[in-house]
Formats: C-alpha cells, structure tokens, sequence
C-alpha cells in the first residue's frame, strides 16, 4: 500500500480534506473547557440522543457526531491537532487543496475513491440500508408486533466486515424484490446496536435471519437469490393458501358459514402459488380465507367455466354469501401488491357477518367519533337450524339492497351470545323462539349503547321490511330514534381453540425451536445449555455419592455412651439457650442495616464523607426479611471498616430512581427476554449498589442465578444453620426463601473486589433526588 501511495504522481498524493464538522459545537462546549466539563456534556448528550431512547428519525446520526465528536475532544493529541490545523488526523502537513482529494478511511489510514469502493465504515456504507436501519425500541415497539402481519428477512452487519461487501448485491437486489411483494425489511448494524444484535442472538456478521410472529429463525445457507426467497416462504405457514380443482371448490366456498369469512380464488397459469399471493394470504388471514387454481392443470376446467375465467390473464375474485356469483373481481395481467391490498381491504367482511368475538364487534360497529362519522349496526338476532333460514335470507336480501356507508348489517346466534341477546331483548317473551332486529349505535369502548329494537319479531314479510326501511330513514335525520341505552360486555370468542388445541401448539413450537437449536446453532450459542446440562448431572450424581456414603457410615456408627449422650443434652441446652437470648443481644452475624429513605438520603449519601461509600441492597416488601438475613451474613466481616455503610432500598417506593442510576450502567443492566406488559417493571431485587456520594459514582452487584451452584441443593438446615442458631425464631425452609437467598450469592466476594478498588465504576452527573 505504501509502495502505491509513493509511485503515486506528487499531485495526487493527498491528505483528508477537513471538513465542517466541530467537535466543540456538536458538544456545545468552549474551546478552553476542562475533560471534565467535556465528559459532563458527552454523557448528557448521549443519554439525550441515543437511539434505544430517542424516536427521532435522526437520533442516530446525531448520537454517532456526539460520539466522533467525544472522541477527538478527550483524546489530547487529537484535540490539540483539531486546534491547529481544524482536523484531528495525522495529516497536518499537506497543502489546503491537496487535502480536499481524499477521504478519511477509520481514523488513521486515507485512500483515495478511485482505488477502494468498499463501504467499511459507517459513513461510506450503502446508503440503501439507510431506510431499512432498525432500533431497539423500534425494533420491539412496531417490528415486532407488525411481524404477525407480515415476515420479516433482517440483515446484521458491521465495519469491517468483508464478508457483508461480499454478500452486499444479492441482499439489495433481493431485498427490494421482497419488499415490492409485501414483506418487511431490516438492517442492524452491530456497532452501533449492540443490544439489539445481542438480543437477535448474531454473534457474528453477516447474519442473516427472519422473523415472523415474534420468532427468530436463522438463514444458514448460501447467500444468493433462490435460497433467501425460499427462506422467506419457509417462514410462512403451509395452510394459507388451498389448491382448489372442480372437485373441491364447492365445498371450498361453502365454508363461509364455518369460517365466517369471505373466500378469495386466483385464477393464474403458474404451476405454484405465487410468494406474492402468500404475503398477501397472509396479511389477510384474520379476515379472509384464499385459494388458488391453476388453469394450466387438467381438472379445472368446469371451474374456469363456471366463472368465465380468462386462461391468459390472471384474476381473482371474492365470493360471500353466494357461491353461484363473485362478489368481487379484477384482472390485470400483472398482479400488484398495492391493487391486491385495494381490493382485499374493500372485501374483508361478509354482507352480514355473523358477530363472532369482540374484536369483529368493534370493527363492524366503531364507536362514533363525531356527529358526522357516526356508524350504526343493524343486527339480527336470531337461532340456528332450518327453522331460522327464512328470516336469516329475508335479512340477507334487505341489507344487500340497502347497504351503505354508514351502515353494516350483521347477525348473531342468541344460543352462543346469551349476555348480548339478553341485554338487548330485556328477555321480552314475543321474542322467545323467534329472530329479532335492532338498530344500535356504540357509544363508548365502554360496552354502552343506543338502540332501538323491532317492536315486533322479524319474520322477512314485506311488512317487516318496510318498518326496518322506515326506522333507517328516520334515523338519518333523526339520532335521537335510539332512545334506549344499556352496557353489554364482551362478546365470547366462538371460533376460538380449546385450550388442548392451543397447547398442544405451543408444545409443538417449542420442540421445533429446539430442535432447530439443535441442529443449527453455533457452539457459542451451544455452551449455556451444555453447562447447564453438566451441571445438574453432576450435582445429581455428587448427590447420590454423598448419600450413599453417609448412609454407609451411619449404619456403622454404635451408640453414644452415657458421656457422650450428657454432653450433647448440654449442648442442646446452651443452643436453646442463644437462641432464646439472642433476641435481646445480638451476636455475630448481626448488622446495622438502615433504610434509605428521603429523611436521611442526604446524610448518608448526597453529602457522605470522602472516602466512606454506602452499600444499598435494593429489595421488595415480598422479599425483605430472606435478603436482610442473607446480606448479614455475606457483609459480616466487612463491618470492621468504619468507611463503609449498609442500607436497603425498598424497590416498590423508589424504582425510578434505582431505573436512572442503571441508565448509567446500560451494558451490566439486565435485558429481558420476553416482551409484554410487564417489560418496563423488571425484578431488580437482590442488586447491591455501593454508592460514592463525594464522588458520585456507584459499583453495581448483579444478583446471582439460582441453579449454577451445586451448594444450591443442600438442605435448608445446612444452609442456614448459621443465621437461625443466633437470629429470628423458628427458620424458614421454603424453597421460595432459598431462592431469594440465593441472589445473594458470592456478594462477599463482590465486597472483596469492592474494597480493592477492581470493579467497574459507574459516573453519574449528580445524585437525583429520592422521592
């Protein structure tokens, strides 16, 4: 590379031209500032603008200038060359203009553009991947739960990396095919999202992966365009999309009273279901039900004829309540994934849908938002059997001749709906055995209503109609026709599994994913489980072994003599005797353990003595009295120092404040892995924070596992001996009080680190305050 660079022409030896870039304005600093004051602002900054906590399109960019602007500043060499020659390189020697002919490659090495394209660093990579970057708190807030509407294929690459220039032309032509045919794209870059490439589980880069329903599945084979499309088609479940011939269409379209849904044919000369049509397929399963004729293959035939179907341009078409005529159709010779949602999103629902759980409720019947968007819901309730069909036809017919925007008809089964039947029949006996109609209009998410019924039941008669045409009339100009109110609760889930049924999946996934696991993953992802494995074997044999031979040597054991017998009864006295004692003078393992509340926060940790820390144990009032017995015990023989101080902090008063000192420590912070309601109030009981008020940093203990030790099977007498000898009543031998103990495991190591002064010190600008 030198060699190149000196049989280089001297013009074109060149230096990185600077730029506009200033490290002191991006930080908002002065030119005289201390590393301290520098420091204070980057950590402010960085806290402000990281892309895990700021939603900003920009957030990212900024927090990389933030950084890059760090960095020059607390580096003193770079700092004083930015000052004299406005760059922070090793270049300063070289004319203005020769500078402006080259650009800055990682810091310290400068190549012209005309001799390497390669996009290693950040600033130079594709800009393509620019829109498909992906955040952690984007990534969990909306990837994720779209995922369950369509797949996503993610890439994770890095500086650097050369096996992702490698792979660079395949993943942009195959991620613009993809996204063109509806499914999700993203990119992680590892660098700078360490988080979230850690959570995905990419140990290396290029990783590839998809996502769908919330799982993560790995791309383990060659790069190239066949094996990603087939991937994300593998991703997808197989029932989507039903193959229909002559022989089963009817029966295919007849399902709408079992699905109550709308059924969609496509009718196109490809021999295989197009990837297209099974995004689409599954985008809309909630609402729709597809299946596809190939009119290539022999046994079609009295279906395209049936429906006129044109062999040589593909069409599809939606059919509802009747199977003899589509309700629906388009052609186009070139099915696009914007007419396809056009057109579905137009045709989600029957003429009159049956109310089948509540979600469909509330999307059949929202609840008015203004005068002018107001939506009424035309319900039929009525029974199954053949003795309803009459008045269920008559229905259908009115609302097919009556539909309108504002309108939707719908019906319902009082047998598998009896709460909202009943709350809207009053149980009226002239509607006992009968069908009934009733106009309502949903005011709140509440369950409270408007309505007005039918004063007579709904037989189909032209009287009948008439009335209910009268009534729609009415209401139009008159809001006020609903005079009846009430509040009916949620509708049952018909069509849900049964709970074996659901089970039995979720048993099924999960052996799929081990298995998977098994087969594919890396060693690194591999040691946890072997551990884990190894380690319960050989608790469980050490176990046996210690039993047998403490049974061996009990048997061989003879009888105590009188002595021996007179002396363990005095024992036993004097052990009944500290125990009764104890209560009054506390002996060893007793310590002075304050709670850190807002009356004595100042005192013992804003205004602490140089040099003297503070040790909080943060717990729960579940949890006090295990860990309070425990943290005695592990602090014992650190108690001699008179710089140290022991609190406990109780978790369900202050976790906003232990939350802000843990933004301080984001990498030894633990991230869960399961994302639900419960994401934002994680278990931090068991942390151990030594606080240094004059100096305001604090050292962080992270409890320990329960399980990775073998000490954590002996007995609860063996365990505790110690503690109950000398301290409290009667002890505790519940598994729940071993395990929360157990948290606490190896901390008196942690104090021993702690008092060297070989943990990792965490900085904070100032303490906040305890409310």
């Amino acid at each position: 590379l030198l060699l190149l660079l000196l049989l280089l022409p001297p013009p074109a030896l060149t230096a990185a031209a600077p730029g506009d870039f200033d490290p002191y304005r991006v930080l908002g600093v002065g030119r005289s500032s201390s590393q301290a004051d520098i420091k204070k602002a980057y950590k402010r900054l960085a806290r402000e603008w990281h892309p895990d906590k700021n939603k900003d399109p920009g957030a990212e960019d900024r927090f990389i200038q933030i950084s890059k602007a760090y960095e020059i500043l607390s580096n003193e060499e770079k700092r004083a060359n930015f000052d004299r020659y406005g760059d922070a390189g090793e270049s300063q020697g070289f004319s203005q203009q020769q500078h402006r002919q080259f650009h800055r490659f990682h810091d310290g090495f400068y190549f012209d553009e005309s001799f390497f394209h390669f996009p290693f660093n950040s600033e130079r990579r594709d800009t393509s991947d620019e829109k498909y970057l992906l955040h952690f708190s984007h990534y969990i807030n909306e990837i994720v739960p779209d995922s369950f509407k369509k797949p996503y294929l993610i890439k994770i690459t890095s500086d650097w990396c050369f096996s992702c220039i490698h792979i660079e032309p395949v993943w942009k032509e195959v991620a613009q095919e993809l996204e063109a045919l509806g499914a999700g794209i993203g990119v992680v870059h590892a660098g700078y999202e360490r988080r979230l490439a850690h959570h995905l589980g990419a140990h290396s880069t290029p990783t590839l992966l998809g996502l769908i329903n919330g799982k993560i599945t790995f791309f383990h084979n060659a790069v190239v365009r066949e094996n990603l499309r087939q991937f994300v088609e593998n991703l997808l479940p197989g029932n989507l999309v039903e193959k229909i011939t002559d022989k089963n269409y009817i029966r295919f379209l007849s399902d709408w009273r079992k699905d109550n849904k709308p059924h969609v044919l496509l009718f196109d000369h490809m021999p295989v279901v197009p990837l297209l049509y099974k995004l689409t397929a599954f985008a809309y399963r909630d609402y729709l039900s597809f299946g596809y004729v190939y009119v290539g293959l022999r046994g079609t035939e009295e279906l395209s004829s049936q429906y006129n179907i044109n062999v040589y341009t593909p069409t599809m078409m939606i059919f509802k309540e009747h199977i003899d005529r589509p309700a629906d159709v388009v052609q186009a010779r070139e099915m696009k994934k914007q007419l396809i949602d056009d057109f579905l999103s137009q045709n989600k629902f029957l003429m009159v849908a049956r109310l089948t759980s509540q979600r469909l409720f509330q999307e059949l019947c929202p609840v008015k938002k203004s005068h002018r968007q107001r939506k009424h819901c035309v319900v039929l309730l009525t029974g199954e059997g053949e003795k309803f069909a009459e008045a269920y036809e008559a229905f259908l017919t009115f609302a097919v001749a009556n539909t309108k925007d504002t309108l939707k008809f719908v019906h319902i089964y009082n047998e598998r709906q009896p709460e909202f039947a009943d709350a809207l029949l009053m149980d009226d006996d002239k509607y006992r055995g009968r069908s009934a109609v009733v106009i309502l209009e949903r005011r709140n998410n509440a369950g409270k209503i408007a309505y007005k019924a039918l004063e007579e039941a709904w037989q189909g008669s032209k009287e009948d109609n008439f009335i209910l045409l009268d009534l729609l009339d009415q209401l139009r100009t008159d809001p006020g026709l609903l005079s009846s109110e009430t509040v009916v609760g949620d509708l049952n889930d018909e069509l849900a599994p049964i709970f074996l049924i659901r089970w039995l999946y979720s048993t099924l996934d999960y052996i799929s994913d081990c298995w998977d696991s098994l087969f594919h993953s890396n060693w690194r992802e591999m040691m946890p489980l072997l551990s884990l494995l190894f380690s319960a074997l050989f608790i469980l044999f050490g176990t046996v072994i210690v039993q047998a031979f403490s049974d061996s040597s009990d048997t061989r054991d003879s009888p105590p003599s009188e002595k021996e017998e007179a002396a363990a009864k005095t024992e036993k006295n004097d052990v009944s005797f500290s125990k009764e004692s104890n209560s009054r003078i506390p002996k060893k393992g007793f310590v002075e353990v304050t709670e850190l509340t807002d009356i004595n926060y100042t005192s013992n940790l804003v205004r602490l003595r140089p040099g003297h820390m503070n040790v909080v144990l943060i717990l729960s009032n579940s949890t006090k009295t295990p860990l309070l017995q425990k943290f005695a015990l592990e602090v014992y023989t650190f108690t001699g120092s008179s710089s140290l101080h022991f609190s406990f902090l109780s978790l369900d008063k202050h976790r906003e404040w232990l939350e802000y000192l843990l933004e301080f420590a984001q990498d030894a912070a633990p991230i869960p892995n399961q994302y639900d309601k419960h994401f934002l109030e994680r278990d931090y009981t068991g942390y151990v924070l030594a606080l240094n008020g004059h100096k305001k940093y604090f050292c962080l203990f992270k409890p320990h596992r329960s399980g990775d030790e073998g000490g954590t099977l002996g007995s609860c007498e063996d365990y505790d001996a110690s503690l109950h000898a000398e301290a409290r009543g009667k002890p505790s031998c519940s598994p729940g009080s071993r395990s929360i103990k157990n948290k606490l495991h190896k901390l008196s190591f942690w104090m021993e680190r702690l008092l060297e002064g070989s943990l990792q010190r965490f900085y904070i600008p100032s303490w906040p305050a305890l409310d």
